[in-house]
C-alpha cells in the first residue's frame, strides 16, 4: 500500500534557483528601471538640441569631473565588494562575505556624500533652466537608487548577523548584488551623458 503523501510533497510550491518568482520580480524591475533611465538620458539628449550645441549646458561650461571621476571609482569599487561578498558566501565564508557587504554599504554611503558634495556646489538651482532641471532629475533619479540599493545590503547584513540567511541562501545576496551592479552600470550611463557628452559636442 502507498505511502499518504500531502500535496506540498509531491508538488513544487514556489520555482527555484533562475525560475523562481524572485529572479522574476528583480527582472522586471531591472527593466523597468532602465527604461526610466533610458527616457531621462533622452530628454536630456533632446534638450541639449532644442538650442545651440555652444550654449548647452549654459551653466559655463561641462561640469567639473572633480568631483565625479573619484565618485565613479568609489561606485564600481562597490560593485567588486558586493561580488567579492557574494562568492564569499557561497564558498561559506560567512564572516568574508558580512565584511564584503559592510564595505559595500560604506562605499555607497561615501558616493551619496560626494554627489551630495557636488550639488551644493553647483551654482544654480532645481528650477533655473532646463538643464538644471534634467541635470537634477537624472543625478537625483540615480541617487534614489542607490539609496534603496543601500537599504537592501544592510537588510541583508542584519539578516545575516541574526542568522535568518545562511551561506547556503544565495538566492537573497544574488538578487542584492545584482540590482547594486544595475545601479554602477547606469551610473556609467549618466556620467557619460552629463560629463563626457558635452565635452565630446
Amino acid at each position: 500500500m502507498a505511502e499518504p503523501r500531502t500535496l506540498e510533497q509531491t508538488l513544487p510550491v514556489h520555482g527555484q534557483g533562475l525560475v523562481g518568482t524572485p529572479w522574476w520580480g528583480m527582472l522586471c524591475v531591472i527593466a523597468t528601471e532602465g527604461v526610466l533611465f533610458a527616457y531621462l538620458i533622452f530628454s536630456y539628449a533632446y534638450l541639449a538640441t532644442q538650442g545651440p550645441a555652444a550654449h548647452w549646458p549654459p551653466t559655463g561650461g561641462p561640469p567639473s569631473l572633480a568631483i565625479a571621476i573619484p565618485a565613479t571609482i568609489v561606485l564600481l569599487a562597490s560593485s567588486g565588494t558586493a561580488e567579492w561578498g557574494k562568492r564569499a558566501a557561497r564558498a561559506r565564508r560567512v564572516l568574508t562575505a558580512r565584511l564584503a557587504y559592510g564595505l559595500t554599504i560604506i562605499l555607497g554611503l561615501l558616493f551619496i556624500a560626494l554627489s551630495m558634495k557636488e550639488w551644493s556646489d553647483k551654482p544654480f538651482g532645481l528650477n533655473e533652466n532646463s538643464y538644471s532641471s534634467i541635470y537634477f532629475l537624472l543625478t537625483g533619479t540615480h541617487l534614489t537608487h542607490v539609496a534603496a540599493g543601500i537599504v537592501a545590503l544592510v537588510v541583508a547584513l542584519v539578516w545575516s548577523l541574526q542568522g535568518r540567511i545562511h551561506a547556503g541562501h544565495e538566492q537573497h545576496r544574488t538578487l542584492v548584488t545584482l540590482y547594486w551592479h544595475f545601479i554602477d552600470a547606469v551610473w556609467l550611463f549618466v556620467f557619460a551623458t552629463i560629463y563626457l557628452g558635452p565635452r565630446l559636442a
